[in-house]
């Protein structure tokens, strides 16, 4: 741990070496590197668009209903030209229930020049979407049938709770001092797609060579899961005289956990997910939409209880 820690000392070391090289030795370089940073520190802020929803089903290993929320990204970076692999990433997959009805969502992430590319091009769109199966198949190790409808409507769950999903992914370790040296050395930043109408997707084929390069390029990896138990829960909703809903009151109980800095709560107007790192996981779809702004929750300590209490809109 001692030897990771001084390894990641020298790195920011260095780093902070070579910027200050720069600054010496190119002033507009330095500047156009850091308004580079602060610009590309703006777009990893920003939260995934949805484009579109895919209904099709998982055949294996277990037959189910699958949603897959493809959405644009600027943290999605694009190809660097129209031979390059295409950059997408892949969130985890979460099983969800409505009723009877059990499903599984999972989202996937395009830059926003390839979504764009494709929108008015119903053959690029359909390679996309068969991309993203393909990858999902790959990545997950599902079997999917590949007959898919659109839905009419362009997400399945909240944009809150797509982006959380996405953010989880493990991103490639990339080693910041070469990285630095690379962008130092070219003053800019690797080109991308200038002309997003020239942009041309190339799907393999499935019986391609092992030695062909696979013009799918994930960016993301799913995390290894640890197994979550889903809590015991009280879901009521109160209502006045006339029966209109008032608010919802969510009681979860959390035995072992002693702290509420170690539950991580979000909330949508449409669903609720706690999460305690490798012990508790609840997500649910809520009855009502909810202001999330006036939304509170308290955590009970002797009773390892954490009360969420959500007015309706």
């Amino acid at each position: 741990m001692e030897s990771s820690s001084k390894g990641l000392l020298t790195q920011v070391t260095q780093f902070w070496n070579l910027l200050d090289d720069l600054a010496e030795s190119n002033p507009e370089g330095y500047e156009k590197f850091i308004q580079q940073q602060l610009k590309e520190g703006e777009q990893l802020c920003a939260a995934p668009e949805p484009w579109l929803c895919l209904q099709t089903r998982i055949l294996k290993p277990k037959e189910k209903i699958l949603f897959i929320n493809l959405c644009q990204w600027k943290r999605i970076p694009a190809p660097q030209s129209n031979t390059h692999p295409v950059p997408l990433s892949i969130g985890r997959p979460e099983d969800r229930s409505e009723t009877s009805d059990v499903y599984t969502v999972i989202d996937v992430a395009y830059n926003p020049d390839v979504l764009q590319a494709a929108e008015k091009d119903q053959v690029k769109k359909d390679q996309l979407i068969q991309m993203a199966m393909k990858c999902i198949e790959e990545k997950l190790q599902f079997t999917l049938s590949h007959s898919y409808s659109i839905t009419n409507f362009r997400i399945k769950g909240s944009i809150q709770r797509m982006k959380q999903n996405l953010l989880r992914m493990q991103t490639d370790p990339t080693d910041l001092r070469e990285k630095m040296k690379k962008e130092l050395t070219l003053e800019q930043i690797s080109s991308t797609v200038s002309n997003p109408d020239d942009f041309q997707l190339l799907l393999p084929k499935d019986e391609v060579s092992s030695k062909t390069r696979c013009l799918i390029e994930e960016i993301s990896s799913t995390e290894s899961q640890v197994e979550m138990k889903e809590p015991a829960y009280e879901l009521k909703i109160v209502a006045d005289q006339n029966e209109k809903p008032l608010k919802i009151e969510i009681k979860v109980e959390l035995p072992g956990i002693n702290s509420a800095s170690l539950c991580d709560l979000s909330v949508s107007e449409d669903d609720l997910l706690i999460e305690v790192p490798e012990k508790y996981r609840l997500y649910l779809n809520l009855p009502e939409s909810v202001d999330t702004e006036m939304t509170t929750a308290k955590f009970i300590k002797e009773k390892a209880t954490l009360i969420i209490i959500m007015p309706v809109v």
